[in-house]
């Protein structure tokens, strides 16, 4: 069984891209931008079709965060219907929210990138990034 990380490393290689919406669209996986009140996107499956939906009033940054983590869900997960949860889902400590946010930041960070700046902080990551800490100190394991 693959890793997480070669997964997203896969995707990456086979489309040319990290862009989660344009891998999805690759795929055939159909996203669908919309308001939400308390969700910042999801993943469902239903009758054999994957649809994400993303709350269209992200800002930039966090919208590519929530579409590489659903876009985790639909590849890792692929039957298994997951909501995230603004602020919520990425301090979650179930498997499947772990392994989602494991993708989205594998698929959004470069190896490339960790080592141009590897003598930098979590902290000092994060800033760059413009993720959590948890969250770059999840690609880093």
């Amino acid at each position: 069984m693959k890793s997480i990380k070669q997964t997203a490393d896969y995707y990456k290689r086979k489309f040319g891209t990290s862009n989660p919406f344009e891998i999805a669209e690759f795929l055939n996986i159909e996203v669908i931008l919309d308001s939400f009140d308390k969700c910042s996107g999801c993943y469902l499956f239903i009758k054999n079709h994957r649809c994400i939906f993303i709350n269209k009033n992200l800002e930039h940054k966090d919208k590519m965060l929530v579409m590489a983590h659903e876009l985790g869900h639909a590849l890792l997960h692929r039957k298994q219907n997951c909501y995230f949860i603004r602020n919520k889902t990425h301090l979650l400590s179930s498997r499947i929210e772990r392994e989602a946010n494991r993708f989205a930041v594998c698929l959004l960070i470069e190896d490339s990138e960790l080592e141009e700046y590897k003598d930098r902080t979590i902290s000092e990551l994060a800033s760059i990034f413009g993720l959590e800490p948890e969250l770059v100190e999840l690609r880093m394991r």
